[in-house]
């Protein structure tokens, strides 16, 4: 049984905390929040003793086998980028995995951080992307593998939130159903630099055109003017959205639903995003435990393959900067984020 331990108590952290319910080799045996009323509140819930207000103190005594990072990526009093700190901080410990919730980096400085900490910790790092792990993507994806829509061209994706907030998400599902695929070139445009303010900072909406190696094309949207509903809701993250076209059918994944056409014929159904995503993160932590045991069998949302991702909307921003595509990888220039801040207002 792998001994698990959590840094933030937060609203996020108990959807990762109630997924241990379907996590047959894992128990939380410790938690860390500077909010002590977040820490016995969150203790209390989920029946864990041991808490702690010092990360340092708890990594030394509890040695957890994994760690689960579910932090903002920016501290609110200061506005200091803290998602690569405290990630060392895992890494000098000795910390053998540990889950990061995205987004993992926001701006060229600390993507290039955290570059440096892949290449040389011992620590398994992977970012909390877990649609990949959702049961009717992994059917659909199962399906386009094996080439009941044909060899794919060209995939459709969207979010109404910000970049930032639900383009990990977007951008790694669209990795997952091209095997990640790597990006080669991008072409974006962005607008409305309100949130830039935020914990995490972006711009409201973002649009590109990717083209991944093999030449398969794929088309990005976000922002509440641009991204298409999928359903009455107004809760902005309720319409996350991927379609997949290939030379004989096609795949579509909604939160609500999903729609396969194929030789065979056309069909359909719904689903409950609530069930699906319990069952998405625990099948992204039970992943990682498969990582601990076998060193060849790579997470899939590795921090390698994220900061891929992350470098694409990176690209994505500076392709909206400089009116021009991107090729990629691209080493992004020091203040992004200050830069788009300059020219949205």
């Amino acid at each position: 049984m792998y001994r698990s331990a959590f840094l933030g108590c937060g609203p996020r952290a108990r959807a990762h905390a109630r997924a241990y319910r379907h996590v047959e080799r894992g128990e939380i045996v410790a938690i860390c929040d500077l909010n002590e009323q977040l820490l016995n509140s969150f203790g209390d819930e989920f029946g864990i003793d041991r808490r702690y207000t010092d990360l340092e103190r708890m990594l030394e005594r509890e040695r957890p086998d994994l760690l689960h990072i579910v932090t903002a990526p920016t501290l609110r009093e200061s506005g200091e980028r803290i998602r690569h700190s405290l990630m060392r901080v895992a890494s000098d410990h000795g910390v053998p995995a540990a889950i990061v919730e995205k987004p993992v980096a926001v701006d060229g400085d600390d993507w290039r951080q955290l570059m440096e900490l892949e290449a040389t910790t011992k620590t398994k790092f992977c970012v909390n992307t877990q649609l990949n792990f959702h049961p009717r993507n992994l059917e659909l994806k199962r399906d386009v593998a094996a080439g009941r829509i044909g060899g794919v061209r060209f995939i459709d994706a969207s979010a109404r939130s910000t970049p930032i907030d639900q383009g990990p998400h977007i951008l790694q599902l669209v990795s997952s159903y091209l095997d990640n695929a790597q990006p080669v070139r991008v072409f974006g445009q962005v607008a409305d630099g309100g949130p830039l303010a935020e914990l995490s900072p972006s711009t409201r909406h973002g649009t590109a055109a990717i083209t991944f190696a093999g030449g398969v094309r794929a088309s990005v949207t976000f922002g509440t003017e641009a991204a298409p509903r999928i359903s009455d809701s107004e809760v902005q993250y309720y319409h996350k959205r991927i379609a997949v076209f290939g030379t004989r059918g096609f795949i579509h994944w909604t939160m609500g639903g999903w729609e396969r056409g194929t030789p065979e014929g056309f069909e359909s159904g719904a689903h409950s995003y609530a069930e699906q995503d319990i069952l998405g993160q625990a099948g992204l932590t039970e992943a990682v435990l498969d990582w601990l045991d076998d060193d060849a069998k790579p997470h899939p949302t590795n921090l390698a393959q994220s900061l891929t991702e992350c470098n694409l909307l990176l690209g994505i921003y500076h392709s909206a900067l400089i009116h021009a595509p991107v090729a990629l990888p691209f080493d992004p220039p020091a203040g992004l984020i200050g830069a788009l801040k300059e020219r949205l207002g």
